[in-house]
């Protein structure tokens, strides 16, 4: 699923559950030892996942000790995202050379509880998500817009170091093309000495989840990889 929503040049693993074989570092171990069972087997599974998409890159595992804000500490090199959610896991990596940032999310297809969605999201907004219910119900709207803000944030986190308040991007979703477009509404980080303006993404709605994703490609070798048949919407700066 996460995949497919990927460039060719980002490596990711997903698992639909928890795997018997999926094992931590003791370093990992010691980071989650007090956790209740549930967050145990995500934390694990999570881990899994990556470990597979850092082999696919060719770069050995080291253990991914949360950091500032709980972000991964991904090898030298590297750049990464995790997610999970009921009965899913994903992790998506790329060499530093090739992609600025990465950000994924993955959430059960159903409505957002009561009120959250004046939380996290700007009246205009919530004035595209009722008219993209009425277009197509069948997808949770509310859910997709903010599974799309926290991949926004975790692409965002890394480069700047600093948090994002949900009213601080502009999301709008596109029903047709399965893309997003997250406009800053303050000023964003440099990237090769310019200023991101927007992240753009793509989703999905599958097996009952919800999957949003950005790949941010370096700007020096963004050109070369334009005709790529997988590089289905360019990150804009």
């Amino acid at each position: 699923m996460i995949r497919d929503l990927l460039p060719s040049w980002a490596s990711s693993a997903e698992v639909y559950g928890d795997p018997p074989d999926a094992r931590l570092h003791p370093a990992e171990e010691a980071v989650i030892a007090r956790a209740v069972p549930s967050r145990r087997r995500e934390f694990t599974s999570v881990r899994h996942c990556a470990a597979r998409a850092l082999g696919e890159l060719g770069v050995p595992y080291r253990p991914l000790l949360p950091g500032e804000r709980g972000a991964p500490g991904w090898p030298d090199g590297v750049v990464g995202s995790m997610t999970h959610c009921r009965g899913y896991r994903a992790a998506v990596v790329a060499r530093s050379h090739e992609a600025a940032a990465l950000g994924v999310d993955a959430e059960p297809d159903e409505p957002l509880p009561r009120g959250m969605l004046d939380t996290v999201s700007l009246p205009r907004e919530r004035d595209r998500v009722r008219e993209l219910a009425a277009l197509r119900p069948h997808i949770h709207w509310d859910r997709l817009l903010f599974s799309a803000k926290e991949a926004v944030y975790k692409a965002w986190f890394p480069l700047t170091a600093r948090l994002l308040d949900f009213h601080e991007a502009d999301l709008r979703l596109d029903p047709w093309r399965g893309t997003f477009r997250a406009d800053l509404l303050v000023p964003g980080p440099l990237v090769d000495g310019r200023e991101l303006r927007a992240f753009h993404g793509r989703w999905a709605a599958r097996h009952g989840l919800l999957a949003t994703a950005i790949a941010l490609p370096q700007p020096a070798s963004a050109i070369s990889r334009a005709s790529s048949a997988r590089e289905f919407t360019p990150n804009l700066l």
